[in-house]
């Protein structure tokens, strides 16, 4: 039983308490009432009657002249008495006394009838005053009966009552002393109390709620907390002690960290940023609004973002430390937290980690390596022209006639020399695309042009291997938006891998094609193809993707027949930068490139440029 019920039903039972005495001292107070009106009505106004007709019989004879009025008075008093018989006898006395009245008021008037008169007046009169004295004890036995039972009735519920009054405070307060104890226990960190309450009340809910807590207490604090706070203050330190910036953010976008590198590259102090929301920073500061522009886009994505970013480095000067200031070179990442709630099976967005990681030193000794690339390039670009028009000036006949073997070594002098001048040119391309300078000449460019250029620069080399270039170039196709030279050069390389990569009798097709709003220029051969572990960095800088055709079989380079076993290394042809390259120059004028993935049998390489608008290039 709740405790509500209990104090109901105790104050029911004290409200019953007060109704039953109540209602016992109304009942036997109207018994009383009962008991006097009776003596009242019944017999003292007989006996008032009485006594009026006794005055009346002695003025009728009263010598010697009697009262005239005594007849009326005696019949008045007479009738009145005939209706109010009550006692056993009164109404055969009344009776007497109407016979005898008539015999006098009809004049016979003796000695015999007015002692008849009087004997039954004398009658009538004891009789109630007989029934007075009967009703007067009757009426002290109910008022004892009363004072008894209202003493026994009292008495017991004085002593429930106070029954009630020693035991409810205590059974409402005893509880609450015995939690307010306990709860002082638990503030002392005295995990081990507990509360002995065995009810089935509210006190008794209580008190085991208080005892599992306690019991949850008690099992927190002899658990691993103190290991658990220890790691985290070797987290917080290590991540203040990081060489790179990380913020730290929850799911609803407030600061909860940042290290000093961060706070310095933001340019606010660590006190300004924590428990800051990130927008609200950002409305006023470039770096936080760059590092927040993946979470405000991305609303669901899980994944991690990557970003490079050119930032002015203020070094230690804000910090009260000397340091001069400099643009760094920082790459961004953008990590999303997860985490599974306990009791639950998918993951919850927790918050976000941005941290900007300081390439500075890469990027600068990759400038010095573009830089150096460059230089040697363009100083070997000089002399391999010189020793290639040397060798044209051998092959004169004018200077003399060169024999067979010396003809075949200036053969394999000018390939040696025309293979390092494309290396060369490679490079000087890669630093230009490295160094972001780019040099783009757009226009409107027909893609039958820029189609016929790379098979004609190539027909005699696929001619050399047998090889048909089968052309598939879309009729009225407009103007695409592109740098002629580039977009050649992309077409070129892709043909040149082709044809290298192909067997011989084979076919290569090329096309142009409307694809949305841009022209694909597709190369597509049917060579060994390339491996799908190597097809996601094709267009890696420096990665030589490996094909069937790139080792040499029985001692030989070229395709396999059926039989045939894998021999030797990988052949090392080629930089591994003309895909690189190409998709820079593809890229810069903002066009697509891409390997299809779905084909299976050989390999298809595309890029597509826009089409040309004139409002554009305005």
């Amino acid at each position: 039983m709740s405790i509500k019920s209990k104090i109901g039903a105790a104050l029911g039972f004290m409200f019953a308490v007060i109704l039953a005495i109540g209602g016992l001292g109304v009942y036997y107070l109207n018994e009383l009432s009962n008991d006097t009106q009776a003596i009242l009505k019944d017999n003292y106004i007989s006996l008032e009657y009485t006594s009026s007709m006794q005055k009346a019989l002695a003025m009728l004879t009263e010598l010697p002249k009697p009262d005239p009025d005594a007849i009326t008075d005696f019949e008045r008093n007479l009738k009145k008495q005939e209706t109010n018989l009550t006692e056993v006898g009164e109404q055969e006395l009344t009776s007497n006394l109407k016979r005898e009245f008539k015999r006098l008021r009809s004049g016979l008037v003796d000695s015999a009838t007015l002692f008849r008169l009087r004997q039954n007046l004398f009658a009538l009169d004891d009789i109630n005053r007989q029934a007075i004295i009967r009703k007067n004890e009757q009426a002290k036995q109910t008022a004892k009966d009363a004072l008894l039972w209202l003493s026994v009735v009292g008495t017991a519920c004085f002593l429930i009552l106070f029954s009630f009054v020693l035991n409810i405070p205590g059974y409402i307060a005893n509880p609450l002393r015995e939690l307010t104890q306990g709860l002082r226990q638990v503030t002392k960190r005295n995990f081990e109390e507990r509360l002995h309450i065995d009810s089935s009340d509210e006190f008794g809910e209580l008190a085991r709620t208080f005892n599992s807590m306690a019991q949850k207490l008690d099992e927190y604090e002899h658990s691993n907390l103190a290991s658990v706070l220890f790691e985290k203050r070797r987290i917080d330190t290590l991540i203040r002690i990081m060489s790179e910036g990380i913020v730290g953010m929850d799911e609803n976008k407030r600061i909860l960290f940042a290290n000093p590198v961060a706070c310095r590259l933001l340019g606010i102090d660590e006190a300004n940023l924590l428990g800051q929301y990130a927008p609200d920073i950002a409305a006023s500061n470039d770096l936080m609004r760059t590092l927040i522009q993946d979470i405000m886009v991305e609303k669901s994505t899980t994944s991690e973002k990557n970003g490079y970013l050119k930032i002015y480095d203020p070094g230690l000067e804000g910090f009260g430390l000397e340091g001069s200031g400099k643009e760094s070179y920082f790459n961004r990442r953008t990590h999303f937290v997860e985490v599974v709630p306990t009791g639950e099976s998918q993951p919850q967005l927790a918050g976000y980690v941005m941290v900007l990681e300081n390439i500075t030193p890469y990027k600068e000794l990759d400038l010095a390596k573009t830089n150096f690339i460059a230089t040697i390039s363009h100083e070997l670009k000089t002399p391999l022209s010189s020793s290639k028009m040397s060798l044209k000036l051998l092959e004169d006949t004018r200077i003399g006639e060169l024999n067979d073997e010396q003809k075949q070594l200036v053969g394999n002098v000018r390939a040696d020399i025309n293979r390092l001048l494309n290396l060369t040119g490679e490079l000087l391309n890669m630093a230009q695309v490295e160094s972001g300078q780019i040099q783009l000449n757009i226009q409107a460019v027909a893609p039958t042009d820029i189609v016929k250029y790379a098979t004609n620069a190539l027909r005699v080399q696929a001619e050399n291997k047998r090889i048909t270039l089968k052309l598939d170039v879309g009729a009225g196709l407009p103007p695409v938006s592109a740098d002629p030279d580039k977009a050649s050069w992309v077409l070129v390389n892709f043909l040149s891998n082709a044809i290298r990569h192909s067997r011989e009798d084979s076919i290569i097709d090329v096309s142009a094609q409307l694809i949305d709003s841009t022209v694909e220029f597709r190369v597509r051969d049917y060579g060994p193809g390339i491996r799908p572990e190597h097809r996601d960095r094709v267009f890696d800088r420096y990665f030589k993707a490996h094909t069937m055709s790139d080792y040499q079989l029985n001692g030989k380079t070229g395709g396999t027949s059926s039989g045939e076993a894998l021999t030797g290394e990988p052949s090392s042809s080629g930089t591994g930068l003309g895909l690189a390259i190409s998709s820079e120059f593809i890229q810069s004028m903002k066009g697509q490139i891409g390997l299809d993935k779905t084909v299976t049998n050989g390999a298809a390489f595309y890029f597509r440029l826009p089409f040309f608008r004139q409002d554009l290039q305005d």
